[in-house]
């Protein structure tokens, strides 16, 4: 897998005031660091990535999170023993349906920061507006090449990469 992702240094008080955090039908910690091999393996699918994102707003169970996403009840569940196991979700609640429990689904919280253990994603300087600008035209010339570079055969990779004034976010 290759992901090169930076992130803030995390103080609640100071990011909490730009974003807007849903407030889910449960309780869940506020962030997590994603930093792990098995978290972060288990966020690289597109399918764990849209039951992670609906579960932002409520619990939901296997049933709800298969008509959501399109999948079939057991592709989810498979899904959902996947993100559970990486400590991404976890059972927030259960009812008895009939002769069975109904298990309803979060996340463990609200915001998930991918943090990256690589040298290259604390990579802070400054830089004139021109050079910025320089080395933006460079990093989407290097995503084209990536995408380019695209088989049918071959291992999936994920691609990420940006560069951001850190002025924007204080």
């Amino acid at each position: 897998m290759l992901a090169i992702v930076r992130w803030l240094s995390y103080l609640p008080a100071t990011i909490d005031p730009y974003l807007n955090l849903p407030q889910p039908d449960y309780e869940a910690d506020d962030i997590l660091i994603v930093s792990g091999t098995e978290q972060l393996r288990a966020l690289a699918d597109d399918a764990r990535r849209r039951i992670v994102a609906v579960l932002r707003e409520r619990a939901a169970t296997t049933t709800e999170l298969a008509e959501e996403v399109g999948l079939a009840k057991g592709t989810v569940a498979h899904h959902l023993k996947v993100l559970e196991a990486a400590g991404l979700v976890r059972v927030v609640r259960t009812r008895r349906v009939r002769a069975l429990t109904e298990s309803f689904y979060g996340r463990v919280a609200r915001l998930y920061v991918i943090k990256s253990t690589d040298d290259f994603s604390n990579v802070r300087v400054r830089l004139s507006p021109a050079d910025a600008a320089a080395f933006q035209r460079r990093l989407e010339k290097l995503a084209r090449d990536v995408q380019a570079a695209a088989t049918a055969k071959g291992e999936e990779y994920e691609f990420m990469a940006t560069l951001f004034r850190t002025g924007d976010f204080t």
